[in-house]
């Protein structure tokens, strides 16, 4: 919006040119979404806990878990409303990437706020049932995806799968790539969602993926950059630094609040949000195999509910004390800052290799 509004007036008002490039937006925008969740944020907080929409904790988890009962929930509302007031402001509304994006976000939101308000307010700790949560989620992907694969319509990558440490290297897939596409939305959904356990735990690692993210999509979107690193040029989706900026500035000012010990948590609105957000993220920038390694967290704890469900159907015995894994390393004796801290660790590496792979092609 202000992009529109000032640019247009950049030839008679040489100041304003600075509204055309992405790196100004771009800090713009994470500042706007910072701002935003900021003055927000306790307002939101007294509001849910008036509304009385407290966080239910099960019983079968970590012991030290019980004293969160009752904690306000549903702050993926705050990050959502950031992250859309960043990225409405400030970047090129004409470009189909960020309509996108935003879909994605905004659908997944829904699901994740019916869910939670199913958990909440009726008193349903299963909430959504999974196989109408599941059917929402796809729909809403094939949506975003099919808006994906025209927005690519003409280019060389439409439709081709790339794979990172290989120059010239891809699988084409053509129409397939769409269904390629909801696969990894959706799956990347419901990996934040998994790792969404501890106070602060799924927010890191998500603030390190908007920050990889801002820096993909803006050297895969300049065609200079691309040819030099001999990556996937794909046109417009620089555009997507603004949405990236926004989540990066919205989820560090909900780390404000939710980190250790919370005041409020995301709940299933923020985790299916953000995790199909960066999905999208991948799909766009043609990194959907990187994000395997960039969401290196969110791939361990996904596996390890996976592992843990077939072991214990397969043979009876579990191969964790307690999945997700983060709650294995809490009953190992490992305090939950300490898993916290760690994991954060980890991802920030992840995410130092994963740039690293623009030179080892």
């Amino acid at each position: 919006m202000l992009y529109w509004l000032f640019s247009s007036f950049g030839d008679s008002f040489s100041a304003l040119n600075v509204f055309r490039y992405i790196t100004f937006r771009s800090g713009m925008a994470a500042l706007t979404a910072f701002v935003i969740v900021m003055i927000f944020g306790h307002s939101f907080i007294r509001k849910i806990q008036a509304l009385q929409f407290g966080q239910n904790i099960r019983h079968d988890g970590p012991e030290s878990h019980l004293k969160k009962q009752g904690t306000p929930t549903m702050g993926g509302v705050l990050i959502i409303f950031g992250i859309s007031v960043g990225t409405l402001l400030w970047s090129d509304l004409s470009n189909p990437y960020v309509w996108a994006l935003l879909v994605i976000t905004w659908a997944y939101g829904c699901v994740g706020f019916l869910d939670d308000y199913i958990k909440i307010v009726k008193k349903d700790p299963e909430g959504l049932a999974s196989r109408w949560k599941f059917r929402l989620l796809v729909v809403a992907s094939l949506f975003s995806s099919v808006l994906l694969y025209q927005a690519q319509d003409g280019i060389t990558g439409q439709g081709h799968l790339f794979f990172p440490f290989l120059k010239d290297f891809f699988f084409e897939m053509g129409p397939w790539y769409i269904a390629f596409s909801v696969l990894t939305i959706v799956a990347s959904s419901n990996a934040v969602n998994l790792t969404d356990g501890l106070d602060g735990l799924a927010i890191g690692p998500c603030i390190v993926n908007a920050g990889v993210f801002m820096v993909l999509c803006y050297l895969g979107g300049n065609v200079v950059f691309a040819r030099y690193l001999q990556i996937p040029y794909v046109p417009g989706v620089g555009e997507l630094v603004i949405f990236s900026s926004a989540m990066l500035g919205a989820g560090v000012a909900f780390l404000w609040f939710n980190s250790y010990p919370a005041q409020i948590f995301m709940g299933d609105v923020g985790a299916l949000s953000l995790g199909g957000a960066i999905g999208a993220l991948a799909v766009a920038s043609k990194n959907e195999l990187l994000l395997g390694l960039l969401g290196g967290i969110f791939v361990l704890e996904t596996l390890s509910v996976i592992f843990q469900v077939i072991s214990f159907k397969l043979t009876g015995k579990r191969v964790f004390r307690m999945a997700p894994l983060h709650h294995h390393f809490e009953l190992k004796g490992w305090a939950e800052p300490k898993v916290i801290v760690r994991f954060w660790i980890i991802s920030f590496i992840l995410g130092i290799v994963a740039l690293s792979t623009l030179k080892l092609r």
